[in-house]
């Protein structure tokens, strides 16, 4: 397997198993689980040749740790960032670290600065709990800024916090008032 494979065999994985699972015919429970044969049989209607040792290799050297099997080995899922609404994984609230950093492009800061951060078509928006994360994040956009969040004092406010399985920190919205550059 090449670097090329696995990149474009991530690229897939996560188009299906968070936001279009319908467009290779691919079921997905509450908790974004997927039948492993199901998505092999579902890519190679769509003219793509999965097995299951490049789905390992990709789930195994993904950086992020975007994808996971069930402990029975029959399944997979994405760990966070579904946008479809079949999916809505049950995260166990959690107690944030005082800060938590946002990555985003520059371009972007104007409409930040007005409405906060905002989940969009995915379920949460998404945090970290370092910066160099939010940088690498934030230049996949274009010129990257690190937005610090007040994370404990929206607890204290009242907002919920979880973790993903990739370590990633997620709550439905950020007001302006707990965002910082």
């Amino acid at each position: 397997m090449n670097s090329k494979q696995l990149s474009e065999t991530s690229k897939f994985l996560s188009y299906v198993l968070r936001h279009e699972p319908q467009a290779i015919g691919l079921q997905l429970d509450s908790e974004g689980w997927a039948d492993l044969d199901a998505l092999i049989a579902g890519a190679a209607t769509d003219g793509r040749v999965l097995d299951r040792a490049l789905i390992e290799a990709v789930v195994a050297g993904n950086d992020k740790k975007r994808f996971a099997f069930s402990e029975d080995g029959l399944r997979i899922r994405a760990v966070q960032g579904h946008s479809t609404r079949t999916v809505e994984l049950q995260h166990v609230e959690k107690t944030p670290p005082v800060l938590l950093y946002h990555g985003t492009a520059t371009r972007f800061l104007e409409s930040i600065m007005q409405q906060g951060l905002i989940a969009g078509s995915r379920h949460h928006v998404h945090l970290s709990d370092d910066e160099t994360t939010a940088v690498s994040v934030g230049q996949r956009y274009g010129k990257p800024v690190v937005l610090h969040i007040e994370a404990a004092r929206m607890q204290q406010a009242g907002f919920r916090f979880f973790q993903a399985d990739n370590g990633v920190w997620l709550t439905e919205a950020v007001p302006v008032g707990f965002i910082r550059q």
